[in-house]
């Protein structure tokens, strides 16, 4: 019988499609680790925030501690940890203004300096709360009028200035970022800590517009949501690129 001859080999690839095909991979393998990589952030950021909302909610009902003795023992590790200072006269100190918004209401926070016994500082920043832009009416101010008052708070780190953050103002005392150093050279704070403390009492009872707000009411947790996002993206990637590689190899 006569044989029958070999089937034709199948055509090979131009070179500029297998090119196309292996620069196509790399890009889908960039754009994958890169899906994943956030991703992992994400979940990272979850345990982060878990923790951070977790420490807060026992905050609500802590005992406060002096923070002259919490201060001893260094800045490090002592954010959100809620003390009393003793702030004789701070209702009528000088204080700057931190542009901010609260409850979606444009305003400003008052920040003042309050002397710290004991420890490596000398003096801690006090943000006496919250006032809309729309009030008008101001503490007063009064170097020499000192009047007991303690101040019940959580201490707080500062954020860090984001690149649309504008710049201070100091000499307008036009504040938009919690510069410690620099406020505290405003108000003539000797030593400071590198902490704010956050007002929980009112520092001027006579002037209700003045909030107290030391710790938000409701944090958003999010950061599950946006990692099955990332997850997502990256599984549906790797699908299309597949089924991609499977029709190329059937073709």
């Amino acid at each position: 019988m006569p044989t029958q001859p070999p089937p034709p080999p199948s055509p090979a690839l131009p070179p500029s499609r297998g090119k196309g095909v292996v620069v196509l991979t790399i890009a889908a393998a960039i754009a994958f680790l890169i899906l994943c990589g956030l991703g992992t952030w994400q979940v990272q950021r979850l345990h982060w925030k878990t923790q951070l909302l977790a420490r807060i909610e026992a905050l609500r009902t802590a005992p406060p501690r002096p923070v002259g003795q919490v201060l001893a023992k260094g800045a490090a590790g002592a954010a959100f940890v809620r003390v009393t200072a003793d702030c004789p006269g701070i209702a009528t100190a000088a204080y700057v203004s931190l542009y901010s918004l609260y409850d979606g209401q444009g305003g400003y926070r008052l920040i003042s300096a309050c002397r710290v016994a004991g420890g490596p500082y000398r003096s801690i920043l006090v943000d006496r709360g919250f006032i809309a832009d729309t009030v008008k009416e101001r503490p007063k101010v009064d170097r020499g009028l000192v009047q007991p008052m303690r101040v019940t708070g959580v201490l707080r780190a500062p954020d860090a200035p984001t690149f649309v953050t504008p710049a201070n103002r100091p000499i307008d005392n036009q504040w938009y970022s919690r510069d410690v150093a620099a406020m505290a050279e405003h108000l003539r704070a000797p030593a400071p800590a590198p902490l704010f403390l956050m007002a929980e009492t009112a520092t001027n009872p006579e002037l209700p517009a003045l909030r107290p707000a030391a710790l938000p009411a409701e944090i958003s947790n999010r950061h599950l949501e946006y990692a099955v996002t990332w997850f997502g993206l990256a599984a549906a990637l790797a699908g299309v690129y597949a089924a991609f590689l499977w029709r190329r190899w059937k073709g």
